[in-house]
């Protein structure tokens, strides 16, 4: 039996808690997540670029699936890239298979491809492209611009798709600088995901253990403190912070995560 069955098993789960296959709208939803969600879907609807950072495991992403679960898939179409150090051909290529062609071999063919492609999508089909890209903060100057241009082809009318870009603070750093001011004047929205307050991360920790089963008390509020200062009040961190104590508490024939169990899995984490 695995460690992590044995803890299902221990605890009474009906299923894990704090893993990343949870539903966005299984959880309690904090104030920066919801605020995060409203901007991509008004970029969404307005056929808009947006702009959404936050620091590693703020929850860009995940505010980013809970706004596209929401979408009609027969008005829809999502084009997620989660790489972006494919390159800007890699980009127009990932464009052009979603909306079901084979890439031009030439770039600059590839480019006029993806944008014309993009058009008829809205135009001929009536469904609107939804180009997501993840970890945009690793785009290229270049890159950023051939998006821009991408933005650009219908000479300042109506867009004809929406663009979202997630990344880290130094996307939104970088795009301030006067290489990219073009690019920067196009941005419809831009929205920074801040760290969970404690009353925020109180609830998301509850949320996650009441979705796996338990709807008693399991974390001490001790624990939760401890576990929301070293988070910082972000997600992925107190999934992972939560999870080491539910194990340190097994391994202790605990039934209750305290203080302990907490600063255990803290200790763990810096080591």
């Amino acid at each position: 039996m695995s460690s992590i069955t044995t803890l299902q098993s221990y605890f009474g789960f009906t299923r894990i808690p704090f893993g990343r296959d949870i539903p966005p709208q299984a959880l309690a939803q904090h104030p920066g997540h919801r605020e995060a969600v409203a901007r991509i879907e008004w970029c969404i609807d307005q056929r808009r670029m947006g702009v959404i950072t936050g620091e590693v495991g703020a929850g860009k992403t995940v505010a980013a699936r809970a706004a596209l679960a929401r979408l009609e898939p027969s008005r829809h179409q999502i084009i997620y890239i989660p790489d972006p150090t494919i390159g800007i051909r890699g980009i127009h290529s990932a464009i052009v298979t979603a909306l079901g062609a084979t890439p031009s071999f030439f770039s600059g063919a590839l480019s006029a491809q993806s944008a014309s492609l993009l058009a008829g999508e809205l135009d001929e089909r009536s469904r609107l492209p939804v180009i997501v890209i993840d970890e945009a903060h690793l785009l290229g100057n270049e890159e950023l611009e051939a998006l821009r241009m991408l933005t650009n082809v219908s000479m300042d009318t109506e867009s004809h798709f929406a663009l979202i870009l997630l990344g880290q603070p130094t996307l939104r750093r970088r795009l301030k600088l006067a290489v990219l001011a073009a690019l920067d004047q196009r941005i419809g929205t831009r929205f920074t995901i801040g760290g969970m307050a404690l009353e925020d991360t109180n609830d998301y920790i509850k949320g996650h253990i009441s979705f796996a089963g338990r709807t008693d008390t399991l974390f001490s509020e001790d624990a939760i403190t401890a576990i929301h200062q070293a988070s910082r009040g972000y997600p992925r961190t107190i999934n992972n912070l939560a999870l080491s104590a539910l194990m340190a508490s097994y391994s202790a024939t605990k039934n209750i995560v305290d203080q302990s169990a907490a600063q255990s899995a803290i200790t763990e984490s810096s080591e």
